[in-house]
């Protein structure tokens, strides 16, 4: 039974659809970050397991919930109304059939789904990643499938935006299989604290920045 963890930081809006849509047989683990709109107890109320990360950070609640896990096939996913859970089957299909150790979701945007500013960023990051690691990366994904016991052994240091980043630079290095699937795109629920804002973009950069520093310095 694979486990989905969803970072959330007021995510109410787009909580019940993700929950809803969740593939039968995955089992939803939700880390609240410090929501202020009762996104945890929504979650609770519908079943979901909750816990609660203090620590303010995207990384930070990624790993709360990587660590929190019991199942051996985790996948890490934004909780946005942006990402279709229907979609993580073929994901996991890549590592249980022994395609991958790392899959991603390669993200297709519908119209207004990706503002110009994040999609140009994430673009020049994918294009330095293949140059750095070698691995056919075009998007670095907000929906991944791995196993848990390996991606702990990755020891990912990060705790903001640069988690993701980490991630699969570690992965890299280690000689794991990645993989991409495409998987659709939609505009996201309620408001966006990061690729929606230029000030979020920015920020993600800043902190991926620094995750490519330490890289080099290693």
């Amino acid at each position: 039974m694979p486990e989905v963890i969803l970072p959330v930081l007021d995510e109410a809006a787009a909580i019940p659809g993700v929950l809803a849509a969740l593939p039968g047989g995955y089992r939803a683990i939700v880390v609240d970050n410090g929501s202020s709109d009762g996104s945890g107890e929504l979650a609770a109320g519908l079943g979901a397991r909750v816990i609660s990360e203090p620590h303010r950070g995207f990384g930070a609640a990624c790993h709360a919930g990587l660590e929190a896990a019991e199942q051996e096939i985790v996948c890490i996913m934004d909780c946005d109304g942006s990402l279709d859970p229907g979609e993580l089957p073929a994901l996991v299909a890549l590592l249980e059939s022994g395609e991958a150790d790392l899959a991603l979701g390669r993200r297709r945007p519908t119209r207004g789904a990706w503002p110009l500013h994040a999609r140009a960023a994430n673009m020049a990051l994918a294009a330095l990643l293949r140059r750095r690691t070698g691995l056919a990366l075009h998007d670095l994904g907000p929906m991944r499938a791995a196993r848990r016991t390996e991606l702990l052994g990755l020891g990912l240091a990060d705790r903001a935006f640069g988690y993701p980043l980490e991630m699969v630079i570690r992965a890299g290095a280690e000689g794991w299989r990645v993989r991409e699937l495409p998987v659709v795109y939609l505009p996201r629920a309620g408001r966006s604290k990061v690729t929606g804002t230029l000030r979020g973009t920015l920020r993600a950069i800043r902190d991926m920045t620094r995750v490519l520093a330490a890289a080099r310095a290693r």
